[in-house]
């Protein structure tokens, strides 16, 4: 799975909420929890997710986080994984610029 993301750039990863966190540029656009990936997305990303079937990660029964399952058809494109990924990217730094 990590390796259809080397394109993006290189990645780190964190422990947290008791899966992996994942960074590209500093930014966390991704976590994987129980062998599933899941890309942070907006309300901009939200109707391309749900039109692929995406769910939102809610773990422990919490409020949906705004991290969605990536596409099944990206899991098996790492073209299409990479477009997916860099969406979630774009996401992240527009957030850490508005938090600034």
């Amino acid at each position: 799975m990590l390796e259809a993301l080397a394109p993006v750039g290189p990645l780190t990863s964190r422990r947290m909420f008791g899966g992996v966190g994942l960074y590209a540029q500093g930014l966390f656009f991704a976590l994987i929890d129980d062998d599933t990936l899941y890309l942070k997305g907006d309300e901009a990303l939200r109707p391309a997710f749900e039109a692929v079937g995406s769910v939102q990660f809610a773990p422990f029964g919490m409020s949906p986080m705004a991290y969605w399952t990536a596409p099944a058809e990206a899991l098996d494109d790492p073209e299409l994984m990479i477009d997916w990924a860099r969406r979630s990217i774009a996401v992240a730094a527009a957030r850490k610029g508005r938090s600034k």
